[in-house]
């Protein structure tokens, strides 16, 4: 790895996305299910259940190459900032969009929600996980936060993609490192919107339904 990241930064960036791709590809053969929508290069919020730090990979790997180009992953910049491997990850493979959530950054001021409308504006599509923190409940989803909303608000005219990734607990458990050889499913769902004077509420919770109904009917996560 030490190698890779003394190459110039885009092209060491495209090696290891390319091999993160295939690893993910070879171990788990995570494959999409393009259920409502078609694997097109359009601009899109793909939201999903995130109950694995594999979430986000998996489903990025699994999205043709004009598609992945395209898709920016909403993070933590804690997370991603922790170490100098991280710091490469994270925004220069995924081209993550890092989100200081800290609450002193809430305190100066800072907008959590600005970094996001801008990649919007860029014409970027994403992924985002609105319930914020990794489910570790026997619920199939947490309490979406309002970041979807207000997206959808703000940005009306950006297909808001209900999308459920299957089997993830069972590829990488709890405080595994190496993932399991397991097949893993990322089913995407048909598109909604904030309606006209739809409530915060009643739209995320049309939200949630939408993506949970994607889920196997086991419930396998």
């Amino acid at each position: 790895m030490n190698a890779i990241l003394k190459l110039p930064r885009r092209f060491a960036a495209h090696i290891v996305g390319n091999a993160i791709a295939m690893f993910a590809k070879f171990i788990t053969a995570v494959r999409a299910d393009w259920q409502g929508i078609e694997p097109v290069a359009k601009q899109r919020v793909y939201y999903a259940n995130h109950v694995s730090n594999a979430d986000m990979p998996m489903i990025w790997s699994c999205m043709p190459p004009h598609i992945r180009r395209k898709v920016r992953p909403v993070a933590a910049a804690d997370y991603w900032l922790k170490n100098k491997l991280r710091a490469f990850v994270g925004p220069e493979v995924f081209n993550c969009v890092l989100v200081d959530r800290r609450p002193e950054a809430r305190a100066a001021g800072e907008d959590p929600m600005q970094a996001i409308l801008d990649a919007l504006d860029d014409g970027s599509s994403l992924i985002i996980f609105p319930e914020g923190n990794r489910n570790m409940t026997e619920d199939p989803l947490l309490p979406f936060k309002a970041g979807l909303y207000n997206m959808g608000l703000a940005r009306p005219d950006v297909d808001l993609v209900p999308t459920w990734i299957a089997n993830v607990t069972e590829i990488m458990p709890k405080g595994e490192v190496i993932p399991l050889p397991l097949i893993c499913t990322v089913t995407f769902g048909a598109p909604i919107h904030v309606e006209a004077d739809e409530t915060k509420n009643a739209f995320m919770k049309r939200a949630a339904n939408a993506l949970v109904a994607l889920a196997p009917k086991d419930m396998t996560r």
